[in-house]
């Protein structure tokens, strides 16, 4: 009997180690999967990093938008809420990987239906104009996935603008 009662609280003892073995890598690979969906530094590093790395000459917006203007366009269009705007773009992720073109062509699109980041960036060119834009994630598409853009991405446009109007 003494055996039986020993052996069962061996088992018992053995069982509550494998539990708790369980519920620490149950929690361990939890922090793992979290800090993996997030990106390994926080936004405003990752732009200062890219903008120092490829010698880029931009302004920081009020806003947190980085921007660099190549060519400023000419004109004196100040971009009512309605303003539909006619471009050529490339957007790309701080690798270097491009995740939208347009195509090539020019798109014409309504400026109040797009990211913030661009509704705050063309409005600084004028038509003619061509303009870069670092984009922070709060100013793009935030947390959310889209597309082949993975969530809490910065992004990195070059526009041309043709038409604003």
């Amino acid at each position: 009997m003494f055996l039986v009662n020993n052996c069962s609280n061996h088992n018992k003892a053995l069982f509550s180690r494998m539990i708790k073995l369980r519920i620490l890598t149950l929690l361990f690979l939890c922090m793992v999967t979290v800090s993996a969906c997030k990106k390994d530094e926080d936004p405003e590093k990752q732009i200062a990093e890219f903008i120092q790395k490829n010698n880029i000459n931009a302004t920081k917006d009020a806003s947190g938008l980085y921007y660099q203007i190549i060519k400023p366009g000419t004109g004196s269009f100040t971009y009512p809420a309605n303003t539909k705007i006619t471009i050529k773009y490339e957007g790309r992720l701080l690798d270097g990987s491009v995740f939208d073109n347009g195509g090539g062509k020019e798109q014409t699109f309504n400026l109040a239906e797009l990211i913030q980041g661009w509704k705050i960036g063309i409005p600084k060119i004028q038509k003619g104009g061509e303009i870069r834009l670092i984009v922070p994630p709060g100013l793009g598409y935030g947390s959310s996935a889209v597309g082949p853009i993975p969530g809490n991405s910065v992004l990195d446009f070059t526009i041309q603008l043709s038409n604003a109007q």
